[in-house]
């Protein structure tokens, strides 16, 4: 089992997370984009060569958590994703992936949106 794996298998929803920290500049952090519904930076653990980050300034524990109002929210997360993957000048492609729930292996209860490049991805990626 990956210590990400075990770390999902752990966290539980309703703590206070790093983003809600780093969000709060309790952690220093680079930020890559920055607006006001969201930010963006780098992974401190990247799992590919372009490895960063993309989380609401809303708490939203998990995407199966949000609601229809959120809506907007979500497509911002993804266009953000694209525009920064631009920036980066990642033509070839990028992976996009949110985690949910343990089963998920999603670690940090603050939703957050993975873009993954710089490598050839492999499929099932899981």
């Amino acid at each position: 089992m990956s210590d990400e794996v075990k770390l999902a298998q752990e966290a539980h929803a309703g703590e206070d997370t790093i983003f809600g920290k780093i969000l709060r500049k309790e952690i220093p952090c680079t930020f890559i984009y920055e607006d006001d519904q969201c930010v963006a930076f780098d992974d401190v653990n990247p799992q590919a060569p372009v490895h960063f980050l993309v989380i609401p300034r809303k708490p939203i524990a998990q995407l199966s958590k949000a609601g229809d109002s959120d809506e907007g929210l979500l497509g911002h997360l993804l266009i953000v994703a694209k525009k920064i993957a631009a920036t980066r000048k990642l033509d070839k492609g990028f992976r996009i992936v949110i985690n949910d729930g343990s089963v998920g292996a999603q670690s940090v209860y603050h939703l957050h949106v993975h873009v993954l490049s710089g490598r050839q991805m492999q499929w099932p990626p899981g």
